[in-house]
């Protein structure tokens, strides 16, 4: 089959090789189907957030996605960081601009434990800026200023290097708190807000451009979270689904979002993780409730969440990433 025919996000099965490909619009990659071996399984990480009580903190806390338990210390932010993005690489955890203004990016190594080190700064200070990435890129789209601005940017940086973003194009439309989610070369974001706020966005990762048109979620919505394995995102609960409905969609296909299952905790602006296998929700708001728990589920099957642990606090308005999502 000539290249120029084969539609990017294709999926094939090499039979010279054995190994499940995908198809980028220039070239065939090999599919990632195993999570790392970090210290027994593959590593979330929580970044900052809202606590009640406490007010905007710098914290940030692990766990271990192929157990269940309570969060652990992990270190701390640069700076008190809330309504953060967050992006990751195999080795590197971002968290991706804030409230106030801020434009600021941070890493950690995720395999050890301390405190974030500068990596640089967003071509925009923005908060509701959501992230997502492969092994080497991380993009952050959307977002608004403090002032009710909101923005189509998307910005993107080398994950192993350190350094400014730089522009990458933009998204169809002006919107914030939209959630992200990538496979290897695909890099998707699911409703968001104001405006035309039930449109799913999609790029190809390893180009720049505009982003186009996926299809739509159940309904207009934002502040959801989102995880991926190498072929399915399931996005979380949202600011207008009381019930905790999780909704999916096939990455490498275009469309509209189908039913998924249901979070055990009904809540929004969470922390989203996973190691490709298991997804992991943290923390949320449920105005007027706060919660610290964790649950978590089987991206391959869906069905109602299980118990995973607590986080430190309770904490809204925080970002997660890890070491084993389908992007990698």
């Amino acid at each position: 089959m000539a290249l120029q025919s084969v539609p990017t996000g294709a999926i094939r099965y090499n039979t010279d090789s054995n190994k499940m490909e995908c198809f980028n619009g220039t070239k065939w990659y090999e599919i990632s189907v195993s999570s790392p071996d970090l210290n027994g399984g593959a590593r979330g990480v929580v970044l900052g957030g809202q606590e009640t009580p406490g007010g905007t903190k710098n914290v940030i806390q692990y766990i271990t996605i192929s157990t269940a338990g309570n969060a652990v210390d992990f270190g701390d932010l640069t700076l008190t960081t809330r309504d953060n993005g967050a992006a990751a690489s195999s080795t590197r955890g971002l968290s991706l601009a804030a409230a106030n203004d801020n434009n600021v990016i941070s890493y950690v190594t995720i395999a050890s434990t301390g405190n974030a080190t500068d990596f640089g700064d967003l071509t925009q200070g923005r908060r509701g800026c959501e992230g997502l990435s492969n092994q080497t890129r991380a993009i952050c789209g959307g977002g608004n200023n403090d002032s009710g601005t909101h923005y189509n940017i998307m910005d993107y940086v080398t994950i192993a290097s350190t350094g400014n973003a730089v522009d990458y194009g933009d998204l169809t439309t002006t919107k914030t708190r939209t959630a992200g989610a990538a496979s290897p070369t695909r890099g998707v974001w699911m409703g968001g807000s104001p405006g035309v706020t039930n449109n799913i966005d999609y790029i190809t990762i390893a180009t720049t451009g505009n982003a186009q048109d996926f299809g739509d979620t159940y309904v207009n919505a934002s502040s959801g979270s989102s995880v991926a394995s190498a072929t399915r995102i399931v996005c979380g609960g949202t600011n207008v689904s009381p019930s905790g409905a999780m909704t999916y969609i096939t990455i490498a296909s275009k469309g509209n979002a189908a039913e998924f299952g249901t979070m055990l905790v009904a809540r929004f602006s969470y922390a989203a993780m996973t190691d490709s296998v298991r997804g992991v929700w943290g923390g949320g708001d449920g105005s007027p409730t706060q919660f610290n728990n964790i649950d978590y589920f089987n991206i391959g099957t869906g069905g109602t969440c299980v118990d995973f642990g607590d986080l430190l606090a309770l904490v809204q308005q925080t970002a997660g990433c890890s070491n084993g999502h389908g992007g990698l």
